[in-house]
This record gives structure tokens, sequence and C-alpha cells, in this order.
């Protein structure tokens, strides 16, 4: 279903002028990420234009451009790659069935809607993933850039073949490589505003390589098919069906992570907020039709988001208009795109991949706590060198241990337990009383903040202890939420109590805390008068039925005696 009040706020020369300027953006990086991927400039261009379209009508947010990006480029090629070797006849085809395997994933947790957890995950995940593929890519266009085609073997590949690539560089191609890199780096900034300085690369040094250098010196895209793209049906082998299955996971993934963060800086930028489930729909549809016609994956576009809304694109119209621009390139003037040499995108794939790194959080990690930085560290290396979900499922699994167990400690220190008058708990003065006439007999309990498994080794350690007392008082009133650990070490302490005759008396006014404790039948063992409705009034009962207490001495509610 197509969301049309994103449409609402359409302005036609707004959006008109965003998918213009998005357009002559995403043309250079296209046909860049096209060619490094090994899948060709077509795939790129058609990625660009079948993810930017069906992205754009039925995704969840007003002003996010969706296209091929430098960490799907990076996945693309690992999968093509492995395709290949195991099946060069069908390794194609198959690279593309991981496409669409990786849009009905990201339809399915749009539908199931997961998508506002797919981003809860620490920062410093986040950026040693994302320098992790920035490193990818820049390795990764090492050989065009020296003018040799890509090594077999990834990066580990590259990097074993280094010696030999910079032996048999190509000067005439390093040199273009290198313009086009001063061309990227040092294009005025009040220029960038009119023209991006990518398109401006395209075309200069092209030109400048048609005059210099002729085809046998320059190695050139060459000739791309005009007509419309011929379907990819999907083709399974079933000695890599597994294979398969986990890339487009991984794929889909990355997908959803790249594009809802992308989403949010839109968000921060047009103040307003998207529909993360319904993106990763769009999203994945936008996947799967690409794969469908051979077109690589994408994803929502940091740099592509940023010009469409600074253009006045308010609405998906822009996303739109910038598909169909380029349908009209690649449909009436493809022949103008075979002329640009191979080291031009190796140069725009390798811009890309630096301004992927983290900069910002790399140069101040050495300021930052230790944990985070060695995370960001491990991460970053387990995706260079092992693999991107490995890297991201260990980030994870060690930074969620690490804030649990500080969260803990703060738990920890919210669980109390007192037989007098104590300044940790904020108590009454006919509270302080109670406890005083107690002489040590009545034990309070008390837990404030939300409750989670890692504060169950404090609550355990106090409740060894109730075998000292006669009169337990469970006091739950700070607690919003617990966990099923918690509940299970409450449990634990009340059945211990019963077990050596401590009375127990229980104030829990919160509703969720006592469902859970009632659903494991915890309240079940106790008297009716055990549930009281307030502290006060628990105290009361607990010190009234101590064994020593007579009735010249029994303490009432209001605190007279």
């Amino acid at each position: 279903m197509i969301d049309f009040s994103r449409f609402k706020d359409w302005t036609l020369t707004g959006d008109l002028f965003g998918g213009a300027t998005t357009a002559i953006v995403s043309l250079p990086l296209a046909l860049a990420f096209g060619v490094a991927s090994g899948a060709g400039a077509e795939a790129g261009l058609w990625g660009a234009i079948l993810v930017g379209l069906f992205a754009a009508i039925f995704g969840g947010s007003t002003s996010l451009i969706s296209e091929p990006t430098g960490p799907m480029t990076v996945i693309m090629t690992a999968v093509l790659t492995s395709m290949m070797a195991s099946n060069p006849d069908s390794g194609m085809a198959m690279a593309f069935t991981v496409v669409m395997i990786a849009g009905l994933f990201q339809i399915s947790l749009g539908y199931l809607k997961l998508g506002k957890y797919i981003t809860l995950m620490p920062y410093s995940v986040i950026s040693g993933f994302m320098s992790g593929i920035g490193i990818i890519l820049i390795i990764l266009q090492i050989a065009p850039f020296l003018g040799q085609p890509s090594p077999s073997g990834g990066v580990m590949g590259t990097l074993s073949s280094l010696p030999s690539l910079l032996f048999n560089l190509k000067f005439s191609e390093l040199f273009l490589g290198l313009l086009t890199l001063g061309v990227l780096f040092y294009f005025p900034k009040q220029w960038r505003r009119f023209v991006p300085p990518q398109l401006v690369a395209l075309v200069a040094i092209t030109f400048v390589s048609v005059i210099l250098f002729n085809d046998e010196d320059v190695r050139r895209i060459g000739v791309i098919p005009s007509g419309l793209p011929s379907i990819h049906w999907p083709h399974f082998e079933q000695s890599v069906f597994i294979e398969m299955i986990i890339n487009g996971l991984v794929l889909g993934t990355l997908g959803c992570i790249d594009t809802l963060l992308t989403a949010v800086i839109a968000d921060s930028l047009t103040r307003k907020e998207h529909d993360s489930n319904r993106e990763l729909i769009g999203q994945g549809t936008a996947n799967f039709f690409s794969g469908l016609l051979g077109g690589l994956p994408g994803a929502g576009a940091t740099m592509g988001t940023v010009v469409n809304i600074q253009s006045g694109g308010k609405s998906p119209i822009a996303g739109i208009t910038r598909a169909l621009i380029l349908l009209v390139v690649v449909l009436g003037a493809s022949q103008l795109i075979s002329p640009i040499p191979m080291a031009v995108l190796a140069g725009i794939a390798l811009y890309v991949g630096l301004n992927i790194l983290d900069w910002s959080f790399l140069k101040r990690a050495h300021k930052v706590a230790m944990s985070p930085t060695i995370i960001m560290y491990g991460v970053m290396a387990l995706t260079v060198f092992v693999d991107l979900m490995v890297a991201v499922g260990i980030g994870v699994f060690i930074a969620n241990i690490m804030t649990i167990e500080k969260l803990s400690r703060l738990q920890s220190g919210n669980v109390k337990a007192i037989s007098d008058a104590d300044d940790d708990i904020p108590l009454s003065d006919i509270e302080k009383e109670l406890l005083d006439r107690a002489d040590g007999q009545v034990l309070l309990f008390y837990l404030s903040g939300p409750m989670i498994f890692g504060a169950s080794k404090a609550i355990a350690k106090h409740h060894n202890r109730i075998h000292n007392y006669k009169a337990v008082v469970l006091d739950l009133s700070a607690v919003p939420m617990m966990d099923l650990t918690i509940s299970l070490a409450l449990e634990n302490a009340i059945k211990d109590a019963l077990d050596v005759n401590c009375d127990v008396y229980i104030f829990s006014p919160n509703g969720q805390t006592t469902e859970r404790l009632e659903k494991l039948g915890v309240l079940s063992r106790l008297p009716h008068d055990a549930f009281c409705d307030s502290r006060q009034s628990a105290l009361t009962l607990a010190v009234n039925n101590l064994p020593n207490q007579t009735k010249t001495t029994t303490i009432k509610d209001n605190g007279e005696s």
C-alpha cells in the first residue's frame, strides 16, 4: 500500500529541482558502484533507477533518496565474487537472486513491525562497522586505481596482490585517478552548492582522457545497452543455497541499518518523522525489483537525501523525478557514458570510501572511555578481515554485556534491606518509629527503579539473611517494571521466608509488577492480609504480629500507641 499522506506537502518547483539535482549527484556514483561491484555500470544505473523509484513510491519517508550505496556495493561485490566462483555460468543470476532475497527479508521485517529495533545498537558498533565498510571499499579500488583488473579474493586477494599491482601499474590511469581525487578534494566549497564535485570530476577528467590518451592506454566503460533491462529470474543452486540465504539476510540487514540511519538524519533536517516499518517495506520492494531486473541493491543514501532536502524536495515526487531523469539518460544518452575511464570511477569510489570512514569518532577515540574504543576498532577489524555480520554480532554482544554489567552495578545499589532507621531509604517519622519498636526483628526489603536480571544477585545476597528475622516487608512501590529473573528471585526470597516461619508483607501498587508476581503464582502462597496499601500499613502489621508485642504496646496504623 502507498502512503499518500507523504505527498501532501509537494511543491512543483522544489520537488522537480530536488529530483533533478539528486539525479546529477547519483549518476557518477551509480556508474562507480556498478563498475566496483563487478556487475557493470549498467547494473549501477538500473539499481539507481529502480531502487529510487520503488522506494520513493512505497516507502515511509517524505524526502529520503534511495540508491546503491558504498556499504551495499561492498556486500554485493563479495556476493557476486562468491557466486561467480561457485558457478561461472549462473553466478550473475544467483547474485541478483540474493538481492531479491534481501528485498523479501526487508519486506518481512516491515510487516512484522520490527523497524524500530533495527538501529538499536551502540554507536561504537555502528562506527566500527561503517569505518570497516569504508576500508573495504578503499582496498577494493586499489587495483582499478592503478590501472589493473581487480584480483580475485576480495580484500585479502587485493592485499596479497599489492606488490604485483604496484609493479605493473599503468601511469596513465593512475594519473587520471589522481586528477579525479584532486577535483573531489579541492573543488571550491562555494561551488559545491551549485554542482556536485563528482559530476565535475566525471566530465572534466573524461574530457582530459579523450584528449591525452587513446583507448589502448586507458580502460573505459564501453558501450552500455540502451534498451530496457532483461529479467533475471530467481536461480538457486543446491550447493550454495544456504550461503545465498545467509548473504540475502546480511544484505537486507545492512540495507535496513543504512536506510533507517539516513531516515533519522532526514527527520532532523525536515522536522518530520518517518514510518520505519513502511520504509522497510518500500526498500524491500525496491530491492526485490532491482534484483529481478539486474540492478544493484540500494538503501537510503545520506548525500542524496541531504542534497534533495537542501534543493527544496519535500515529498516523494522528488525521488520519482530523479529516477525518471536517470531513466531518460540510460535510454537516450548511454553513448555519452562509454568514454568514461575506469580509473575515474575508481577515484570516485575511493573518495566515497574515505568519506564513509567515521573520522569524527576516529579522531576522538583516544579521548573517550577505553571500552567503546576497543569495541569500535574490534568491529572495524572483524568487518574488514572476517565477516560483516560476525563483526556486528560480536560487537553488539560485547557492548550489551558491558552495558548490562554497568546497569547491574547501578541496580544493585537500588536493592536495600534494613532493620532500623536508615537514611538510604526515605522513611517517614512513623515508619522510623515502627522499625525502632521492632527491635531488629523486621527486615524492610526496598527495591527502586527498573529491575532486570543483573540485580538478582543483590536480591539473593540480602534474602539470605531472612532467617534472622520474624517478619519481612517487601516494598516494590518504586519499581516500575521487572523482568522474569527478578520475579523468580523475589519468589525465592518469599519462599525461604515462609519456610522459616517468617511473616511476609508486600506493598506493590504498580500494576505491572504485581501482575508479574501473580502470573508466577507467588502471591497465592501468602495470606490475604499480606497485601498492604502502604509501606506504613505493612510495617504496622509486621510489628503488631511480632511474638513479643503485647496489646498495650500494639502500634496502630495511624502511629498512635
